[in-house]
């Protein structure tokens, strides 16, 4: 039976809870019934001038000491984004990180994946990384670049993602569209003030995609319900609920030949291991956030919110890995964990029903403005308990046959017959944390000062529940910054934040299979400046240098060769540039482009340092352009580049997959029907059909590579009811 389209009383309950983002206190509005107007006219403000959560908490981006990039909902829109792959090509300082097809997707910012317990966010609040994020319900995607312990608590070092949600506002528009492969999608956006203090807005959505791979075709439902509610005369509750189901075979990614040698002629439409027996992947999330906020005076507001995620994983695969079965491998000269040098591969019948990611947040603040002689204070304080839970089912993972990438067919072998154990709690996670921050401002200067102290308790359990590992631990995460009014256009900053992230799991290749490494502490500076042009036009660049502990298989005398170690340092140090607006009346343009330099030194073993590391490209710069004809009123020419340098894909540098260059291009139409407004929208993604290997990152320990998407035409239509 297809889930996708089960209906269920759950997303019929989930139409009444989850909250939206909160206005900055300087921006509250008030709330008598006479003043409506105004709220809703808020709502739509330019999205790249303002930011709705950040380390140096709520403000407008050129006073955040911080790199901050806004895709607000015209973009996604002109894109069509609909993946988590696809909105990183929208950000040089971005890239994937194990982001399969049909798959729940991860990426990394500044070279550092993103942890799918804390690096995503909705209105500031944490979901569980591990669903498909529908965009459908948003209104903007913050992308926070950098360390944000103040903001997140512990999480890897790269940033967050912050979905900032749709809120109500009188809109009734339905978008339908396909693509060249036959796709059928609908969407729906509703929203209506029933009376000057109550909003909602509805989003739906309904998808069945056909896959550019074959056998992975997908389904999607999808229901958001956000509600605003205006109390009294100063306070204000904000709640969004949103579900969605989805079922879509997953593809598996390539791996080395022999190690040493990337795969050639790959058919981007082959599925590797396809079996008739494999089942789609069904993925279920639910996520629930509320946010109030009562206004004291026009100085001084608490906000109360908390948040509940959850996401439910029926993992079934049968999954490409390795060679160990395979005759080419079998002397031990070629590593099991790469396919074999002629390209055969191993196939294993991968089930894990019912993988369970819950996510609980609780947070309470106060805001305020004060000044104490000359100087002036912005302070915020508060309190914040954050709890995640990991449940799943011993898994079936059984080889059973080999192929070869080359196969027309691949070759059909019987499943396995074992089942999946009962469920078991593998992971009980506790962060309990205050913080604290001042932005003092004098004359043309700001001082930000401020931290978190953060306790970890958290507990883990091997397949059958047995308590594996019980860790403790308290840290303070210090951050500072100094901000610079050059002119009233012009912002400078630097910026210094202390983080702290979980150890990684070691690979069960390795002698200490499944040990998790103690938490490491990362350290980074970053210098930048901002320029606004009267919001049409904003321009950032910003020179960061972070640095944790290098987490890596090293080389040893070990039984299994390897032992999973903290040794050196990690650093990653780059330069990002970012454009985005209106550079004429008829022009505009988001871009922005990355160098970075990503290095381990002091790591014990010479072939790992001294080069760029694995999954990083040294350069990225992505352009986005639309240009309004004047020949024809509403149409608009849309294109678009993106570029990455070569990649490396061996811990060793000695392989990596080479540069490319990627064309998109595109129209969009907008005209009246009667009093109705409609906009077209049609796109072509990589429109020179370029092959290229998108993503060399890693997974469990083991690296895989995936090629980009060939040549795809998007077509879509919006009527406004």
């Amino acid at each position: 039976m297809n889930r996708c389209f089960r209906p269920t009383l759950l997303s019929a309950a989930l139409c009444a809870a989850l909250p939206l983002h909160a206005n900055d206190l300087a921006d509250a509005p008030e709330r008598s019934p006479t003043e409506l107007a105004a709220v809703r006219v808020q709502a739509h403000q330019p999205a790249a001038t303002t930011t709705q959560t950040s380390s140096f908490g709520a403000g407008d981006w050129k006073s955040t000491p911080a790199s901050v990039n806004v895709l607000d909902r015209d973009l996604l829109d002109s894109r069509q984004v609909r993946t988590l792959s696809e909105l990183a090509s929208n950000d040089a300082s971005l890239g994937d990180s194990y982001a399969p097809v049909g798959y729940y997707q991860n990426i990394a910012i500044r070279g550092f994946p993103l942890d799918t317990g804390t690096g995503y966010r909705f209105n500031g609040l944490s979901i569980t990384g591990e669903q498909r994020l529908a965009l459908e319900n948003i209104q903007s995607v913050e992308i926070l670049k950098g360390e944000a312990g103040l903001a997140a608590g512990v999480m890897a070092p790269g940033g967050i993602i912050n979905y900032v949600g749709k809120r109500p506002a009188e809109v009734r528009n339905v978008t339908l569209g396909t693509d060249s492969e036959g796709s059928r999608y609908t969407a729906v956006d509703l929203g209506h003030w029933l009376s000057p203090r109550f909003g909602v807005r509805f989003n739906a959505a309904w998808e069945d995609s056909d896959s550019y791979i074959d056998h992975a075709d997908g389904r999607r439902n999808f229901y958001s319900l956000a509600t605003d509610w205006l109390i009294g005369e100063r306070g204000k509750l904000e709640v969004d609920a949103n579900y969605q189901t989805s079922a879509q075979r997953s593809a598996s990614g390539y791996q080395l030949l022999g190690a040493t040698e990337l795969p050639r002629g790959v058919d981007r439409k082959h599925m590797l291991g396809y079996q008739a027996w494999q089942r789609p992947v069904g993925i279920d999330s639910t996520n629930l956030t509320a946010l109030h906020t009562y206004d004291f005076s026009p100085s001084w507001q608490s906000r109360v919110s908390g948040s509940y995620s959850r996401s439910v994983i029926d993992d079934n695969v049968a999954f490409a890995y390795g060679c160990y079965y395979a005759a080419s491998c079998a002397d031990g000269s070629v590593p099991g964990n790469y396919f074999a040098p002629n390209g055969d591969y191993d196939i294993y019948d991968y089930r894990s029903p019912d993988d369970t990611r819950r996510n609980l947040e609780f947070r309470g603040e106060l805001r305020g403005r004060f000044a104490t002689g000359d100087v002036r204070h912005e302070l915020s304080v508060g309190a914040d308990r954050f709890e995640r839970t990991v449940d799943k089912r011993r898994n079936v993972n059984e080889y059973v046959g080999t192929a070869n990438i080359d196969d027309a067919q691949v070759p059909q072998f019987e499943p396995s017959p074992l089942v999946p154990g009962p469920s078991a709690r593998r992971l009980d996670s506790a962060q309990t944390a205050v913080f604290a921050l001042d932005r003092m401002s004098l004359g043309d200067w700001q001082w930000l000062a401020g931290g978190r102290f953060v306790r970890l308790d958290e507990r883990a359990y091997d397949k059958r529940g047995n308590p594996e590992r019980h860790s403790r631990l308290s840290r303070f995460l210090p951050q500072t910054a100094l901000v610079w009014k050059a002119t009233d256009e012009v912002n400078a900053y630097v910026s210094y934040v202390r983080g702290i992230s979980l150890g990684q799991e070691a690979p069960f290749w390795t002698s200490n299979e499944g040990a998790f490494l103690p938490a490491v502490l990362s350290r980074q500076t970053e210098v930048g400046i901002k320029y606004v042009r009267s919001d049409a036009l904003t321009l950032g660049a910003a020179l960061f240098r972070t640095s944790q502990p290098f987490q890596y298989a090293k080389p040893d005398g070990s039984d299994a060769g390897y032992s999973f170690v903290q040794e050196g340092q990690q650093t990653h140090t780059g330069l990002e540039l970012t454009a985005q607006g209106q550079l004429t009346e008829r022009l505009s343009l988001t871009a922005s482009a990355s160098v970075l330099r990503a290095r381990a030194r002091d790591a014990g073993t010479p072939d790992y340092e001294g080069h760029q590391l694995i999954n990083v490209p040294r350069t990225r710069a992505t352009v986005h352009a639309e240009y309004q004809l004047p020949f024809v009123t509403g149409l608009g020419l849309t294109g678009g580049w993106r570029y990455a340098a070569s990649n490396v894909a061996t811990a060793d540098g000695r392989v990596s997959a080479p540069a490319y260059s990627v064309f998109d291009a595109g129209l969009r139409f907008k005209h009246q029907v009667g009093e109705h407004p409609v906009t077209w929208n049609l796109s072509v993604d990589n429109l020179f059909n370029r092959f290229y290997w998108r993503d060399t990152g890693s997974s469990s320990g083991d690296y895989y590579l995936f090629p980009g998407a060939p040549r795809q035409a998007r077509l879509s239509v919006t009527f406004a009811l």
